[in-house]
């Protein structure tokens, strides 16, 4: 009976969980939506004050300035999968300047896009919790049914049974010890 309520707590404990990271998957969704859209419209003013700055872009990019890096929550035994950013040092955007600001307007739709990919790394950390909470908690609650619907009822029919029996023992050796007692009583009084 103590499992059964440890793994009810551990089910309660991820369920509870499991909403907050429901609440928060729909609020970081509805910020992505936006932070995305910001970020393709001052792209697209970008590319109208600086030109076509794709193939610039590629060639001043020698490694990655942003990074992921996973790690472990734990949540009642359940390890959860947790991403975390990892920023390097800032490449500057100096050889994009042009006439009509289209340097700056890179460097905000820079700035835009790295807050966007972090709500982003942010928001697959959350997902990722969400479906392990998920899986987790459904074999946690065949398991807490299992034992409350089909496991405790047979012990409890098992030890129902068993006490019967032992009643019925029992009385069997009262009655013989009764018989017992009666037959040398009858042979005391001859």
């Amino acid at each position: 009976m103590n499992g059964h309520s440890l793994l009810k707590k551990k089910s309660d404990a991820l369920t509870k969980r499991f909403r907050d990271i429901l609440g928060r998957i729909k609020d970081q969704k509805g910020e992505m939506g936006d932070l995305m859209k910001t970020a393709a419209f001052s792209l697209t003013h970008a590319k109208r004050d600086a030109g076509d700055i794709a193939q610039t872009v590629v060639e001043n990019v020698k490694q990655a300035s942003y990074k992921v890096r996973m790690a472990q929550d734990n949540i009642a035994g359940v390890k959860l999968p947790v991403f975390h950013p990892i920023h390097h040092a800032e490449a500057l955007v100096q050889d994009l300047t042009g006439l009509s600001k289209g340097g700056q307007r890179v460097s905000a739709s820079r700035v835009l896009f790295t807050k966007a990919l972090e709500n982003l790394v942010s928001l697959a950390s959350l997902q990722t919790a969400f479906v392990t909470l998920d899986a987790v908690i459904r074999v946690t609650n065949r398991r807490v049914n299992a034992l409350e619907y089909v496991v405790i009822p047979k012990m409890e029919n098992t030890i129902k049974f068993i006490e019967s029996e032992l009643e019925e023992i029992e009385r069997e050796v009262l009655y013989f010890i009764k018989m017992v007692f009666d037959i040398n009583l009858s042979y005391l009084d001859v």
